[in-house]
Protein backbone atom coordinates (compact mmCIF):
# COMPACT_ATOMS: atom_id res chain seq x y z
CA UNK A 1 0.00 0.00 0.00
CA UNK A 2 1.31 3.44 -1.19
CA UNK A 3 1.57 5.87 1.45
CA UNK A 4 -1.15 8.64 1.98
CA UNK A 5 -0.46 12.15 0.19
CA UNK A 6 -1.99 15.35 1.56
CA UNK A 7 -3.29 18.50 0.72
CA UNK A 8 -1.11 20.57 2.06
CA UNK A 9 -2.09 23.96 2.76
CA UNK A 10 -1.51 28.09 3.59
CA UNK A 11 -2.72 29.79 6.92
CA UNK A 12 -5.86 30.46 4.96
CA UNK A 13 -6.33 26.72 4.56
CA UNK A 14 -5.66 26.71 0.54
CA UNK A 15 -4.04 24.01 -1.01
CA UNK A 16 -0.67 25.23 -2.11
CA UNK A 17 1.04 21.45 -2.62
CA UNK A 18 0.71 17.59 -1.76
CA UNK A 19 3.31 15.77 0.59
CA UNK A 20 3.15 12.23 1.37
CA UNK A 21 1.68 12.04 4.99
CA UNK A 22 4.88 11.19 6.96
CA UNK A 23 6.49 14.61 5.32
CA UNK A 24 3.64 16.45 6.43
CA UNK A 25 4.21 15.61 9.86
CA UNK A 26 7.49 15.28 10.12
CA UNK A 27 8.43 18.95 8.73
CA UNK A 28 5.03 20.28 10.39
CA UNK A 29 3.38 21.33 7.50
CA UNK A 30 -0.10 22.68 7.94
CA UNK A 31 -2.81 20.50 6.78
CA UNK A 32 -6.83 19.04 7.01
CA UNK A 33 -8.87 16.66 9.01
CA UNK A 34 -12.31 16.24 10.74
CA UNK A 35 -13.58 14.85 13.62
CA UNK A 36 -16.76 13.63 14.17
CA UNK A 37 -18.45 13.22 17.36
CA UNK A 38 -21.49 10.45 17.87
CA UNK A 39 -23.96 10.91 20.38
CA UNK A 40 -26.35 8.28 21.68
CA UNK A 41 -30.34 8.82 21.42
CA UNK A 42 -29.96 9.50 25.26
CA UNK A 43 -27.26 12.07 24.90
CA UNK A 44 -23.71 10.04 25.57
CA UNK A 45 -20.72 10.41 23.13
CA UNK A 46 -18.98 7.68 21.56
CA UNK A 47 -14.64 7.10 21.97
CA UNK A 48 -12.63 5.68 20.51
CA UNK A 49 -9.01 4.62 22.46
CA UNK A 50 -6.67 4.68 19.51
CA UNK A 51 -4.68 1.40 18.27
CA UNK A 52 -1.27 1.44 19.86
CA UNK A 53 -0.03 0.93 15.64
CA UNK A 54 -1.26 4.55 15.46
CA UNK A 55 1.84 6.72 14.90
CA UNK A 56 0.10 10.10 16.80
CA UNK A 57 -1.21 9.27 20.13
CA UNK A 58 -1.08 5.95 20.65
CA UNK A 59 -3.42 4.56 23.17
CA UNK A 60 -5.09 7.76 24.10
CA UNK A 61 -9.50 8.21 23.64
CA UNK A 62 -10.38 10.10 21.03
CA UNK A 63 -13.13 11.50 19.13
CA UNK A 64 -15.55 8.95 17.65
CA UNK A 65 -13.77 9.08 14.60
CA UNK A 66 -11.34 11.50 12.84
CA UNK A 67 -8.88 11.37 10.15
CA UNK A 68 -6.88 13.25 7.33
CA UNK A 69 -8.72 14.23 4.17
CA UNK A 70 -7.58 12.66 1.19
CA UNK A 71 -5.55 14.95 -1.90
CA UNK A 72 -8.81 16.93 -3.35
CA UNK A 73 -11.35 15.61 -0.22
CA UNK A 74 -13.92 17.83 0.99
CA UNK A 75 -14.33 17.99 4.76
CA UNK A 76 -17.49 16.96 4.15
CA UNK A 77 -16.96 13.53 2.14
CA UNK A 78 -13.86 13.02 4.83
CA UNK A 79 -16.28 13.17 7.14
CA UNK A 80 -18.37 10.57 6.18
CA UNK A 81 -15.72 8.37 4.90
CA UNK A 82 -14.30 8.39 8.44
CA UNK A 83 -17.39 7.51 10.00
CA UNK A 84 -17.44 4.38 8.01
CA UNK A 85 -14.42 3.24 7.35
CA UNK A 86 -13.48 3.74 11.36
CA UNK A 87 -17.19 2.64 13.03
CA UNK A 88 -18.60 1.12 10.04
CA UNK A 89 -21.32 2.82 10.02
CA UNK A 90 -23.24 6.20 8.06
CA UNK A 91 -25.85 8.67 9.75
CA UNK A 92 -29.47 8.47 9.03
CA UNK A 93 -29.04 11.85 8.40
CA UNK A 94 -26.47 14.62 6.97
CA UNK A 95 -23.71 15.40 9.81
CA UNK A 96 -24.13 18.29 11.60
CA UNK A 97 -20.63 20.65 10.62
CA UNK A 98 -20.33 22.55 13.45
CA UNK A 99 -16.95 24.50 13.53
CA UNK A 100 -13.35 24.52 12.68
CA UNK A 101 -10.88 24.80 14.06
CA UNK A 102 -7.60 26.58 13.02
CA UNK A 103 -4.50 24.79 12.57
CA UNK A 104 -2.83 24.46 15.70
CA UNK A 105 -0.03 22.70 17.63
CA UNK A 106 -2.94 21.04 20.12
CA UNK A 107 -4.20 19.66 16.40
CA UNK A 108 -0.92 18.67 14.59
CA UNK A 109 -1.09 22.05 12.60
CA UNK A 110 -4.19 20.38 10.88
CA UNK A 111 -7.09 22.80 10.33
CA UNK A 112 -9.98 20.25 11.81
CA UNK A 113 -14.05 20.60 10.91
CA UNK A 114 -15.82 19.25 13.90
CA UNK A 115 -19.14 16.80 13.03
CA UNK A 116 -21.29 15.57 15.34
CA UNK A 117 -24.41 12.80 15.00
CA UNK A 118 -26.47 10.42 16.54
CA UNK A 119 -25.89 7.12 15.65
CA UNK A 120 -27.39 3.71 18.54
CA UNK A 121 -24.38 1.96 17.60
CA UNK A 122 -23.47 -0.85 17.64
CA UNK A 123 -19.98 -0.30 15.47
CA UNK A 124 -17.70 -2.25 13.75
CA UNK A 125 -14.41 -0.62 15.20
CA UNK A 126 -11.33 -0.80 12.32
CA UNK A 127 -8.80 -3.05 14.34
CA UNK A 128 -6.02 -1.12 12.89
CA UNK A 129 -7.51 1.88 14.01
CA UNK A 130 -8.87 1.68 17.31
CA UNK A 131 -8.54 -0.76 20.14
CA UNK A 132 -11.83 -0.14 21.80
CA UNK A 133 -14.71 2.67 22.23
CA UNK A 134 -17.16 3.45 24.51
CA UNK A 135 -20.17 5.57 25.25
CA UNK A 136 -19.64 8.04 27.73
CA UNK A 137 -22.22 10.91 29.44
CA UNK A 138 -20.68 14.23 29.91
CA UNK A 139 -20.16 14.38 33.48
CA UNK A 140 -18.31 11.13 33.44
CA UNK A 141 -16.06 12.43 30.75
CA UNK A 142 -15.22 15.97 32.22
CA UNK A 143 -14.66 14.50 35.69
CA UNK A 144 -11.97 11.86 33.53
CA UNK A 145 -10.37 15.19 31.32
CA UNK A 146 -10.15 16.79 34.90
CA UNK A 147 -8.37 14.06 36.36
CA UNK A 148 -6.31 12.02 33.41
CA UNK A 149 -5.97 14.78 30.52
CA UNK A 150 -3.00 12.14 29.52
CA UNK A 151 -5.60 9.43 28.71
CA UNK A 152 -6.69 11.78 25.51
CA UNK A 153 -5.15 12.86 22.41
CA UNK A 154 -4.47 17.14 22.83
CA UNK A 155 -6.88 17.59 19.47
CA UNK A 156 -9.36 15.67 21.07
CA UNK A 157 -9.48 17.70 24.22
CA UNK A 158 -9.68 21.19 22.51
CA UNK A 159 -12.61 19.22 20.01
CA UNK A 160 -14.28 18.98 23.34
CA UNK A 161 -13.42 22.28 25.14
CA UNK A 162 -14.61 24.02 21.76
CA UNK A 163 -17.47 21.63 21.61
CA UNK A 164 -18.90 22.55 24.95
CA UNK A 165 -18.51 26.51 24.36
CA UNK A 166 -20.38 26.20 21.16
CA UNK A 167 -23.61 27.21 22.28
CA UNK A 168 -25.67 25.63 18.96
CA UNK A 169 -23.98 22.64 19.30
CA UNK A 170 -24.51 21.51 23.14
CA UNK A 171 -28.58 21.70 23.43
CA UNK A 172 -28.77 18.15 22.59
CA UNK A 173 -26.42 17.25 25.45
CA UNK A 174 -27.52 15.37 28.28
CA UNK A 175 -25.70 14.83 32.00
Amino acid sequence: MSEEIFDVVNARDEVIDQAPRALVHAKNLLHRAVHVLVFSPDGKLFLQKRSMKKDCFPGTWDSSASGHLDQGESYDACAVRELEEELGCRSDQPLDQCFKLPASIETGWEFVWVYRTTHPGPFILHPEEIERGDWFDKDSLDRWIKTQPGDFAPSFLLVWKTFLDHSAATSGLKD
